[in-house]
């Protein structure tokens, strides 16, 4: 075990970093030239590992050759955040259940450094960046866990502005057309279906050459689409007209009192439908026709990105919960289209269309925009909603329902533009089975109150239980912001043979297998997202078995949709 890094400061020699309770902390830019240095010399010792947890903050540049980070007996994590960047190559080694995180504000380079096993690198989920340099292949891309909101992946060499999706596999695009060469990549399981804003920056290396940039965006969009009409002490302007240092007028919701306030940047980004995915995750954007939500409210029809907040009561709500398919739509007359932000130096509530919204809060995805109009650098931490928002962000079922059923119970006020909405039909029918790793499918053979039982030939080291799932945003309705693909609730689960019965427990353990949610307020079941792993552990070598689950809660599930009566709705 060496619980040291050897670290040559930028104008220093090199010098062993030893840990502070527990941990190192590098906040000065150099390299890291190796785990630790030979006894009595300033020379790399190349075969050894650092084998103790190791931070890199405080905006710190930091490159590494021949580090071996961690021991497969002694993992060891590195977390980058608070500004700091590292760069691994090909020279550099994760072990087995080592781990480098992306932190919020941090930045992995992989220069070179390429993995075929999963996990090595991980986002926390808190806003972090990893950029891909020229030459090294975007397949790595599929070996990094943990993808979040706001997290940031950038490929050198590259230029795109949006992408495909097919069966798993992300096929960068530019004008709709996939990019020659390495441009499509897989994310891990757990991540599919990851939507990303993209865009290309272009970066001036100071030498007089540009390196062009690819930067995908894991976020939800949150802006206006042209001709959103913006309220300014001037009087409404489109939003793709505002510029910096323009005034536009904010509603102190406290005092009831309207203020001006400027425009400290416009922000300017293409997005792509993507609708192989869920109406809401798809990137269509939301059309709340003129008066949907009151008399003259909008006064005209607005267009605004799903995740984009209105704003009642004191508190700002996703239009997203608030679509019931009629008077609030996903128009999916759009393949794709241009959005914008404004943002005042505080998060606001601005008038748009004469509809209360929001301004922009930087939550980490600035860079996903290209900045309109006159030049000026924002810099400063990530926001979050908690700390730095105008108004509460509300996704409670409780305030938001009422307010979807008012709204809703309104559309025959609306006179232009009215949808027939979908009607969702239901089914309670799971449609239970296993699948074993060889593709066959096994059905129940005894289903008696909760519990199913499967016979299973020997030798199986591991099933998927397979089942419909949907869901609750879909079952229930969009005023429920629950968005996991809900399978089946399982119980226990025993695996009996001629000689003995065994209890498997893996699906109730803090960290699960594939296919498992998590959910710490149930302790005794565990639910499926309709495709869960269940390892065996070699209970059935060399024996056949009845495996049992128990099935604590299942359904409904969407069965189909179907467009409700025009009829209905004109009565």
């Amino acid at each position: 075990m060496v619980a040291t890094v050897a670290f040559q400061q930028t104008g220093g020699s090199n010098t062993e970093l030893t840990p502070t309770d527990g941990v190192i902390t590098i906040s000065t830019s150099g390299s890291i030239v190796a785990a630790a240095l030979y006894p009595g010399f300033p020379f790399p010792n190349t075969s050894a590992a650092t084998t103790v947890n190791v931070l890199i903050n405080n905006k710190a540049v930091v490159s590494a050759v021949s580090w071996n980070i961690g021991e497969a007996a002694n993992p060891a994590i590195v977390t980058i955040a608070s500004g700091a960047s590292l760069t691994l190559d090909n020279s550099d080694k994760i072990a087995p259940n080592s781990h480098v995180v992306v932190g919020n504000g941090g930045t992995l380079i992989l220069g070179g450094y390429a993995t075929t096993t999963s996990d090595l690198i991980q986002f926390d989920g808190s806003g972090g960046t990893i950029e891909i340099a020229a030459g090294t292949t975007p397949s790595v891309i599929q070996y990094i866990t943990n993808i979040s909101e706001n997290d940031t992946i950038i490929i050198d060499g590259l230029s795109a502005d949006g992408y495909t999706y097919n069966k798993g596999v992300y096929t960068l695009t530019s004008d709709g057309q996939p990019i020659s060469g390495t441009s499509a990549f897989q994310l891990p399981s757990a991540n599919e279906g990851t939507t990303f804003t993209v865009s290309t920056i272009t970066v001036d290396n100071g030498n007089g050459t540009t390196t062009t940039k690819t930067v995908l965006n894991a976020q939800h969009v949150v802006c206006f689409l042209p001709g959103s009409m913006i309220r300014t002490a001037e009087g409404d302007v489109a939003v793709e007209n505002l510029q910096i240092g323009d005034s536009v007028v904010t509603f102190d919701w406290k005092t009831g009192e309207e203020t001006v306030r400027p425009v400290i940047w416009v922000g300017k980004a293409h997005a792509t439908v993507q609708p192989h995915l869920a109406d809401d995750e798809a990137a269509y954007p939301v059309r709340v026709l003129k008066n949907a939500i009151s008399e003259g409210v909008p006064y005209k029809d607005m267009l605004i990105t799903a995740e984009h907040c209105l704003f009642f009561d004191g508190k700002f709500v996703p239009v997203r919960m608030l679509v019931n398919g009629s008077s609030i739509f996903y128009d999916k007359s759009f393949t794709s289209y241009d959005y914008y932000h404004l943002e005042t130096a505080e998060h606001a509530v601005i008038v748009a269309d004469g509809m209360l919204t929001e301004s922009y809060l930087d939550t980490g995805n600035r860079r996903s925009f290209r900045q309109e109009g006159k030049v000026a650098s924002i810099g400063g931490r990530a926001k979050a909603w908690a700390t730095d928002a105008g108004a509460e962000l509300c996704v409670d079922r409780a305030f938001v329902e009422p307010l979807f059923r008012k709204l809703e119970a309104r559309k025959s006020s609306v006179a232009e533009g009215l949808r027939d909405a979908d009607v969702v039909a239901l089914t309670d029918d799971a449609d239970l089975h296993l699948v074993t790793e060889t593709g066959a499918v096994v059905r129940p053979v005894r289903h008696e109150g909760l519990r199913y039982s499967f016979m299973l030939p020997a030798n199986v080291a591991s099933v998927r239980i397979v089942s419909r799932a949907s869901r609750p945003s879909d079952v229930i309705g969009p005023f429920v912001d629950d968005r996991r693909q809900m399978g089946v609730a399982v119980g226990d689960i025993t695996f009996v043979t001629a000689a003995r019965q065994e209890n498997i427990v893996g699906h109730l353990a803090e960290t699960k297998p594939e296919g498992w949610h998590a959910d710490a307020s149930q302790s005794d079941a565990a639910w499926t997202n309709g495709n869960a792993t269940l390892p065996l552990s070699g209970l059935t070598d060399g024996n056949m078995g009845l495996l049992s689950l128990d099935i604590v809660a299942a359904g409904p599930y969407v069965a189909a949709v179907q467009k409700e009566d025009a009829q209905v709705l004109s009565a």
